[in-house]
């Protein structure tokens, strides 16, 4: 029997490992590890067991490959759905020797962004250098950037492959995965939500902060990042099935006092502002109000 675990990499990266349930050593959260990778080993360390590891890795399915065309897609006959590629395994606990290496890359990883960075200068590429990302056994650098459009870094590749003397992977990310990897504070005094807790970014739009009533000016409904802050998915779940219990705002309504146009309504004390033909404005509750 194996079972499975989560262990979590620099950045806030997390990938799914399996360990033989009979070992005389179980592991623990927290727990530094060596784990087998594509092309060599790596050091992260344990932040998830048991079930709690087999459900985030269910629902994770970047091991199950993509899911093809259906027959409705492009009139052909859907093609079968490739094998999930087995999970890696984590080797052995980190030791002092391994933990003290890992140490000296993370320190070495600044001066790593620095130098790519002025290469990328030198290259005249449109391109921002967010992280660089030693694997353990130093068989693999990752280059994380951000870029408004697609980059030809090939002539970059080259020259980092013969500056470093190793297998260059270059990742373009989005903002909020800069943010995740990055991790910082939040507008609301807090850490990200997105490099703490949230396992992934959905795309947020200015029709959840209008839906809310809140300020539709960018600037102050913006995180870190620059895009507009996660957290305005939180409620507004709340706000649709609330508001659907109220008249629209500018719908013109008979009441017991004539016909009125709603001016604003108040989800939370349950209250709607009318203004009458006359100009004369007033608020009533909504139990009150007759339509």
């Amino acid at each position: 029997m194996t079972s499975v675990l989560e262990v979590r990499f620099k950045g806030n990266r997390r990938e799914y490992f399996t360990w033989p349930s009979e070992d005389t050593s179980p592991l623990r959260l927290d727990v530094p590890v060596i784990v087998e990778v594509e092309r060599g080993q790596d050091f992260g360390v344990v932040s998830a067991l048991g079930s709690v590891a087999a459900k985030k890795c269910q629902r994770c399915g970047a091991c199950a490959g993509g899911s093809g065309l259906g027959a409705g897609d492009s009139g052909l006959p859907k093609p079968p759905a490739p094998s999930p590629e087995p999970l890696k395994s984590v080797l052995r606990v980190a030791t002092a020797e391994d933990r003290r290496i890992a140490s000296e890359l993370r320190l070495n990883e600044e001066e790593v962004r620095r130098t790519v960075r002025d290469r990328v200068r030198q290259h005249n590429l449109p391109m921002k250098v967010s992280d660089a990302e030693w694997q353990w056994d130093k068989r693999k650098l990752t280059i994380y950037f951000t870029a408004e459009q697609r980059v030809d870094f090939r002539a970059l590749v080259r020259d980092l492959a013969g500056l470093f003397r190793t297998r260059i992977e270059l990742r373009q990310i989005g903002a909020r995965d800069e943010a995740k990897r990055l991790d910082g504070i939040g507008r609301c005094g807090r850490q990200l939500c997105i490099s703490s807790w949230l396992p992934e970014g959905k795309p947020v739009s200015l029709s959840l902060a209008k839906a809310q009533g809140l300020s539709l000016n960018p600037v102050q409904i913006s995180g870190p990042c620059g895009r507009l802050l996660c957290c305005l998915h939180y409620e507004h779940d709340f706000y649709v099935q609330q508001r659907k219990r109220f008249p629209k705002e500018g719908k013109t309504v008979k009441t017991a006092e004539g016909t009125e146009r709603v001016i604003s309504v108040d989800i939370f004390r349950e209250r709607v502002t009318l203004r009458s033909e006359a100009g004369e404005t007033r608020v009533v509750a909504l139990e009150q109000l007759r339509l």
